[in-house]
């Protein structure tokens, strides 16, 4: 047909498939974020779940997934118990300065007095610092997403219940190359495990760390400025700067007068996580060269905003190992196809 075999034809049709389901995932890239992020979670609670699933051992997971969501609700619980009345202290502490007439003063001399082009940027510095009722405004409509706070966990609860069955499913409908897809499944499995587990023990150590030293360095709102570090500690690269750049603006126009031992202690920090201890928690086959994760970023961040940002690192890694196993499969094939010829005896 139309001058193509029957191979080229199967190729073109593979690729347009292909294609036309890039075309639909973004489409619907708001949508499958919030199943990735649900995901996610799933993969954080599995540890938990596969525990008492191994010591329960029943012929359903029910019990101990129900477990797992009641641990997880009392820890979280705990936390907001204990520590919660400290950081919202320090939150209204810090809202309520915010409201002082003086606090739009005090920033706007601090930054025509430290930064040379000062003048210039705040020059209509009352106009914008107008705007900021109108902002709020919209920070406020956009509550409406709250609603995921409640989606997510349900959805996690539906993926850990029926994970299983759904990755059955899907090699169901592989009439050849199940065997290579099950394999693949099952490292991009280990992948996530490994990955979600070392991010969230690199989140606590961010939380942990920036509590203890921050209030011993007499930071105001050192523990809420912590919690507001921790969530960001989830995004690559832009996460850790935006937590940085908060706690170094806090601390400047609540007038803490230490802000070279606070750029330091976050300075130190930094090179501490990225090249000791995120190597250490990281396995080798999340681990991605920096360039990597660089261009990972501002290219999730052109694709699909922060949603993009946030799964860039995962992508990548997810892209890396299929990679890997593609290769591997080649390299097998190939040694097998050399056995098979040395085996044939010549004619």
């Amino acid at each position: 047909m139309l001058g193509l075999d029957p191979r080229s034809a199967r190729y073109t049709w593979t690729a347009a498939i292909v294609v036309l389901a890039m075309c639909l995932v973004y489409l619907v890239r708001q949508t499958l974020f919030i199943f990735v992020i649900a995901l996610m979670l799933a993969y954080l609670l599995y540890p938990l779940l596969d525990f008492f699933d191994r010591r329960l051992s029943l012929k359903t997971r029910t019990p101990a997934l129900a477990m797992t969501f009641v641990i997880a609700t009392g820890v979280i619980a705990i936390v907001v118990v204990f520590i919660g009345d400290k950081v919202g202290g320090q939150a209204t502490q810090l809202a309520d300065r915010i409201k002082n007439p003086d606090f739009a003063k005090h920033i706007k001399e601090w930054t025509v007095l430290r930064v040379p082009v000062g003048a210039q940027i705040f020059q209509h510095f009352d106009e914008i610092f107008g705007t900021l009722p109108a902002i709020s405004l919209k920070v406020l409509s956009a509550s409406r997403n709250l609603i995921y706070l409640v989606i997510i966990p349900i959805l996690s609860f539906f993926i850990l219940k029926d994970g299983r069955e759904i990755r059955d499913t899907f090699l169901d409908f592989l009439d050849t190359g199940r065997k290579a897809a099950e394999d693949t499944l099952m490292d991009a499995h280990v992948l996530l495990l490994q990955y979600m587990r070392a991010l969230l023990f690199l989140c606590l150590a961010t939380l942990i760390t920036f509590s203890i030293v921050l209030s011993i360095m007499g930071v105001p709102s050192s523990f809420l400025l912590a919690f507001v570090a921790f969530p960001l500690e989830f995004v690559p690269l832009v996460g850790p700067l935006i937590a940085a750049a908060i706690i170094i603006g806090v601390s400047a126009f609540s007038g803490y007068s230490n802000i070279i031992g606070v750029i330091v202690f976050l300075a130190v920090y930094r090179i501490f996580q990225d090249y000791v201890l995120s190597p250490h928690l990281m396995s080798r086959g999340v681990q991605l060269h920096p360039l990597l994760v660089i261009f990972g970023v501002f290219a999730g961040g052109e694709i699909g905003g922060v949603p993009g940002v946030f799964l860039s690192v995962p992508v990548l890694a997810l892209v890396r190992l299929l990679w890997h196993d593609l290769r591997k499969r080649r390299v097998v094939s190939r040694q097998l196809d050399v056995r098979v010829g040395q085996a044939v005896p010549p004619v």
